[in-house]
């Protein structure tokens, strides 16, 4: 049988029930993109429990493999290691693709760009105090929900940068590091839609510490791309974003928003300028990774 000329990835983690309902959007008889030139690979983070028993039973064309716990890039690093296609097609697994979405990847890649964008449509109300969604309707994102990488550059470039534990930026430096071999094409055809999650104020609040460390990291990492070389001017950079998000919260009366970004400036912007002050030496080294 000959290879598949893409490969879809999804990274999952405890969430079955969302992850079956993208499954059964990218079912052979539901993609317009024939069956035998596309293959999908389920990398599961899963430790409390997995999709292995449900994807063997209900999903027999699904390649689920074990993922090595070690956050998100990791995760989609090791569902790639899997993948047999020329191009690598990467989603997430709330996400529902659209029945042209594959097609419209595999039209695209017959051009020069070797990474592709899809567009996010937002599901749900977005406007919403602590919505959260990776909305990307006219391109220039590059959110993980819904790329396209050509294997060997992805290869190349040694696939997302594991030092990201969150999933956060981890999309946004892989962009950076494709742009120097690569332009980036948008694909609005490669549609899915994403649902739109309210975040908790506990919850927001609790993932600002973590949150300000892996922004530290792609700071420091893209200090160049920034237009800023030292500690100072990074951290003034993050203070003036985040005082910014708060003062539009209370315009637009979402003071959920507006107490997590307050929190940010007095508690995340400080994590950042320490992580900063103490990795600053490493900055040049960093960028070349």
């Amino acid at each position: 049988m000959n290879k598949p000329r893409i490969s879809v990835i999804i990274p999952t983690y405890h969430r079955n029930e969302l992850l079956r309902k993208c499954l059964d959007c990218l079912n052979p008889g539901v993609q317009t993109l024939p069956a035998d030139l596309y293959e999908i690979i389920v990398t599961d983070d899963g430790s409390k429990t997995t999709a292995e028993e449900m994807i063997r039973e209900d999903y027999p064309w699904v390649k689920w493999v074990a993922a090595p716990r070690k956050g998100p890039a990791a995760n989609r690093n090791n569902g790639a290691g899997y993948a047999q296609g020329e191009w690598l097609v990467f989603t997430d697994d709330d996400c529902l693709p659209q029945p042209n979405w594959l097609n419209a990847f595999a039209q695209a890649t017959q051009g020069e760009a070797l990474a592709l964008e899809g567009a996010i449509h937002p599901l749900g109300d977005i406007e919403q105090d602590m919505a959260e969604c990776p909305t990307n309707l006219t391109g220039g994102r590059f959110w993980s929900a819904n790329v396209a990488i050509e294997r060997s550059l992805f290869e190349k470039i040694e696939g997302f940068d594991v030092n990201y534990p969150l999933a956060l930026h981890e999309d946004v430096d892989i962009k950076e590091r494709l742009y120097v071999f690569t332009t980036i094409s948008f694909v609005p055809e490669a549609c899915v839609f994403h649902p739109v999650r309210l975040i908790s104020l506990k919850s927001a609040i609790s993932r600002i510490s973590k949150n300000s460390v892996a922004t530290a990291y792609h700071m420091n990492k893209h200090r160049k791309a920034y237009g800023h070389q030292d500690v100072l001017g990074l951290t003034f950079f993050q203070f003036k974003y985040h005082l910014g998000d708060f003062l539009d919260g209370l315009r637009k009366r979402q003071f959920k928003f507006a107490c997590v970004s307050f929190l940010t400036v007095i508690i995340g912007v400080p994590v950042i300028f320490w992580y900063l002050l103490r990795t600053g030496h490493l900055g040049n080294q960093v960028q070349k990774t």
